[in-house]
């Protein structure tokens, strides 16, 4: 492959936007607390990058040292996954607390996505990598604030509930194996989104509550290709080192993934995304059927 298309090309240094590396604006991510000014960074460090890629002079990649656990808000209170409090969603009380998950869910989202562009500096990758995740980090973050949106508009907000303390433990178990980290986080935890995301759909739906239908509606679509991301890159990093993909993926799912994986699954959205379902069928609690094994 030609040099240019990797990452140790460096833009001009008369470009006004070189201000910061790649890796330095994921590190400021990483450590700012407040999940909307969080996100506002995000979207803002993810323009300047696609402006600079827009205009053939790429920001330098770059090193830092992202934190093990990202910043985060005083509130909400994270618990014990075994004692965050169960509400059926059937009542607005239960939507809330629903909504209030998501939200949890994609404020790590973001974070996960910046920390695999400044983890992994020492691994060379193309320069396509970087644009995969600064764009999934956007669009997390474009989660975020309409699921906060919608909170608010029920006179609710992020924080105002406990939450799952155990989301970040994928990023600690993977924070030195890149191909680890592809294979728990979009292929698998964020695989489990499109399994669940259509039922959320209808629990909103019976509901008549269109401000949150047209949110989830956003975040289903454009998960697909998160996950996507996570399976173009793992297979081609099993390409680069002459690796067998699936059983690839199964050995380090059972090494960094605790328990096993959950049916029913979105097998349609899941092959969309570049997933097989003799990927994940042998991972699952469940015999697999025949056509996966």
């Amino acid at each position: 492959m030609p040099k240019r298309f990797w990452t140790q090309q460096k833009p001009s240094k008369k470009d006004p936007l070189m201000t910061q590396s790649l890796a330095e604006m994921a590190v400021e991510v990483l450590t700012t607390a407040d999940g909307r000014a969080k996100t506002a960074i995000s979207k803002q460090h993810a323009a300047t990058w696609f402006a600079a890629r827009e205009a053939g002079t790429p920001l330098p990649i770059g090193t830092a040292q992202p934190p093990l656990l990202p910043a985060r808000p005083e509130q909400p209170e994270l618990l014990d996954p075994r004692d965050v409090p169960r509400r059926k969603p059937g009542s607005p009380q239960g939507r809330i607390a629903m909504l209030h998950a998501v939200a949890h869910i994609e404020l790590n989202a973001v974070d996960l996505h910046w920390d695999i562009i400044a983890r992994f500096t020492d691994v060379e990758m193309p320069l396509g990598f970087y644009d995969d995740w600064v764009k999934s980090a956007a669009e997390e973050s474009n989660h975020f604030n309409l699921i906060c949106d919608s909170l608010e508009a029920k006179d609710s907000f992020y924080g105002a509930l406990p939450a799952h303390a155990g989301m970040w433990r994928a990023a600690e178990d993977t924070v030195d194996d890149l191909m680890g980290r592809l294979a728990v986080v979009p292929m698998v935890l964020e695989a489990r989104g499109l399994d669940v995301t259509p039922g959320m759909i209808r629990i909103f739906e019976n509901a008549k509550d269109t401000q949150t239908l047209e949110a989830l509606r956003i975040i289903y679509a454009e998960e697909v290709g998160h996950v996507a991301y996570g399976s173009k890159w793992f297979n081609f990093l099993c390409g680069r080192h002459g690796l067998d993909p699936k059983a690839e993926f199964h050995g380090l799912v059972q090494k960094y993934f605790h328990g096993a994986l959950k049916p029913p699954f979105n097998e349609e959205k899941r092959a969309d995304a570049g997933l097989p379902p003799d990927f994940y069928w042998p991972l699952a609690d469940e015999e697999p059927p025949a056509y996966a094994r």
